[in-house]
């Protein structure tokens, strides 16, 4: 091999990566300061030059083929190992010339009008409710936890985004929610039950659509709960309040502009809205090649300037916006473990191959959030300044409110 190593001794200086090689010999790269260790073997000839594909992609690809195997540490090491040397080289000239050129065709190749939306959404959420019931919480929320102390349970810290968000939007008997990207219920059923709201859920994805109704009639508020298969550029009710959690990230390049506008349409005089969505802490950037061809097709994290700008444009205020930096680290590790744990069964419905896919999506989103530009951000929005109170000392009546109530749920479905 030589384009491989050339490429390591360059980019390798913190931790230590020794690579085997077909033919059994083997080269170690890095060592000048402390970091992950991690040993590889390539099985297969003819990898050196694929690398000059793109090694996000290409890596990745081996591994899930077999033709990467690891014999010292592992995948969350391997990726660790990169993404912390990627930081600290930067990129190159060239690199960086072909990523602007990248982000001048992106709008075209990624643009998400609402019929490959729809297929993007079935493309992900629609291979088997079972699959995420693997390593999901028990209220299958597929979003980032919430982690007050960081001794949370996966559980416990779901629960807690619910009480947060649910704290930020204010809520008053009687009123009505919009949830855009609903998932599979469990946010929608939630705000129902301790505050008595009414809620419309809406997403593209049929299989979560199912579980979302038989769950809202299991709980006994399909009467104040209803979800519907439908894009949220096609809503025309307005609402008191809108959430959206984890689906900004789905709105694609360039949509920005028509998903705010959406929410200044939907949203009554007085409303307030809050979207939780991971966004980028670096100029806007590109969707991972293995990202976009496996895991999110038409998926895009936006960067901070270009929802802010974006905002600017919709005439919205930002009434208030909250950082969460490692909280989906967190989140994703708890995936990671649990999705492990359960990874005979993930074979039984799928193949190796796909849990290997799986372990390179889980594993590289929780180092993103560990050693790499990404955090979660919660958005409080409204179309006058004075929406919510001017400080965010309400949240700790509504805390205490919601508290009570979800206590009283619980004895009530105790006894």
């Amino acid at each position: 091999m030589f384009i491989l190593p050339w490429f390591l001794r360059r980019l390798i200086r913190a931790g230590k990566l020794t690579v085997i090689g077909p033919d059994g010999r083997a080269e170690t790269f890095g060592g000048q300061e402390p970091g992950p260790e991690v040993t590889l073997r390539i099985k297969t000839r003819g990898f050196d030059w694929k690398v000059l594909r793109g090694p996000e992609l290409v890596v990745p690809e081996a591994y899930m083929d077999g033709s990467l195997v690891f014999e010292e540490g592992g995948l969350r090491e391997m990726i660790a190992l990169y993404n912390i040397n990627l930081e600290r080289r930067g990129a190159s000239q060239v690199e960086t010339a072909f990523q602007r050129a990248l982000r001048i065709t992106r709008r075209f190749i990624e643009r998400n009008t609402p019929d490959r939306a729809r297929k993007n959404a079935a493309a992900h959420y629609d291979i088997g409710n079972d699959l995420y019931r693997l390593f999901l919480d028990e209220d299958m929320q597929y979003s980032c936890g919430y982690f007050p102390t960081g001794e949370e349970t996966l559980e416990e810290a779901q629960r807690a985004k619910k009480r947060h968000i649910a704290a930020k939007l204010r809520l008053r008997p009687g009123q009505r929610v919009l949830d855009i990207g609903c998932g599979w219920g469990g946010m929608a059923i939630y705000l129902a039950q301790v505050a008595d709201v009414e809620v419309l859920g809406i997403t593209l994805a049929e299989r979560q659509i199912e579980v979302a109704r038989e769950r809202a009639r299991a709980a006994g508020v399909e009467d104040r709960v209803r979800f519907e298969l439908t894009d949220y550029r096609k809503v025309e009710e307005t609402f008191d309040r809108i959430v959206s959690v984890g689906m900004m990230e789905h709105v694609g390049v360039g949509q920005l502009g028509i998903y705010f506008g959406s929410l200044l349409d939907q949203l009554d005089p007085d409303g307030v809205a809050l979207i939780h969505s991971i966004m980028r802490m670096e100029p806007p950037g590109l969707t991972s090649p293995f990202t976009r061809k496996y895991i999110f097709p038409g998926g895009y994290i936006p960067a901070l300037s270009e929802t802010a700008a974006s905002l600017e444009r919709a005439k919205l205020w930002l009434l208030d916006c909250e950082i969460w930096r490692k909280h989906y680290a967190m989140t994703l590790g708890n995936w990671y473990e649990r999705f492990m744990a359960n990874r005979d069964k993930a074979k039984a419905m799928h193949d190796e191959r796909f849990c290997r896919m799986w372990e390179v999506y889980l594993a590289g989103a929780e180092a993103a959030f560990l050693t790499g530009p990404m955090a979660v951000m919660q958005l409080q929005l409204g179309l006058k300044r004075d929406a919510v109170p001017l400080t965010r000392d309400y949240l700790a009546e509504e805390y205490e409110r919601l508290g009570a109530r979800e206590r009283a749920l619980g004895d009530e479905q105790a006894a």
